[in-house]
This record gives structure tokens, C-alpha cells and sequence, in this order.
């Protein structure tokens, strides 16, 4: 692991965002740096040499989302540079993931009866 996939890991683990990550997690012929498994989320820290891998890039993170994730990725300094925006950025984008549960519509106390009663 790189220091800033160090710095970034003290960052995520143990359920800091209210989600487990895993850290260099396997899927298909890729390890994905950190992966969420619910919501699928998947978080890229990028060095220099992904400069000149931009293919490689986009077709992992087509692998990726065909498997249902979604990926962010972050220059491989941002967490030195910004460890809170960084993790905030992923907090939004989980939330964004998290479909809310719905409301139960519940009928009103009351309500029903008087229902019941007008078809009568």
C-alpha cells in the first residue's frame, strides 16, 4: 500500500463513514483500492503513471460498474492535501448511493373509520 493509501485507509476504516470498506479488494483481474460492497462504491487513488494509462483506466472502471459499482477516483496526493474533502466527497457520493427507505403510508388514527363508514 502506498503512504497515501495509508493516509486515506486511516480515513475509512473501521466504519468511520458508517460503511465497511475493504482495502485492495480483488474483483475479476482488477484490485480495486478500497471498495464499499453496500453501497457499491469504489474509491481510486491515482499516481502520476495513470497519466499515461487512461485506457486501462476506463476500461477497469467499465469492469467496475458493470459489476455494479460506482468509482471515484482522486489524485493519489489528494488525501495529504485534503483528507477531509476527500472523505467528505465519499460521504456524499454513499448518501447519494444509499437509496432512502420508504415511508410506510400508514392510515391516520380516526381516518379509516370515518372511510369505512362513508360507503355505507
Amino acid at each position: 500500500m502506498t503512504d497515501s493509501e495509508r493516509k486515506l485507509w486511516d480515513g475509512l476504516r473501521a466504519e468511520q463513514l458508517g460503511v465497511k470498506f475493504r482495502r485492495q479488494h480483488p474483483l475479476g483481474n482488477y484490485i480495486a483500492d478500497f471498495a464499499c460492497l453496500s453501497p457499491r462504491l469504489i474509491v481510486e487513488l491515482d499516481g502520476s503513471q495513470h497519466q499515461t494509462q487512461q485506457g486501462y483506466d476506463a476500461r477497469r472502471d467499465e469492469f467496475f460498474r458493470a459489476q455494479g459499482f460506482d468509482v471515484l477516483r482522486f489524485a493519489s496526493n489528494d488525501p495529504f492535501i485534503n483528507l477531509d474533502g476527500v472523505r467528505q466527497a465519499i460521504a456524499n457520493r454513499l448518501i447519494e448511493l444509499t437509496p432512502s427507505a420508504p415511508i410506510p403510508a400508514f392510515p391516520q388514527r380516526g381516518k379509516e373509520q370515518e372511510n369505512s363508514g362513508a360507503s355505507s
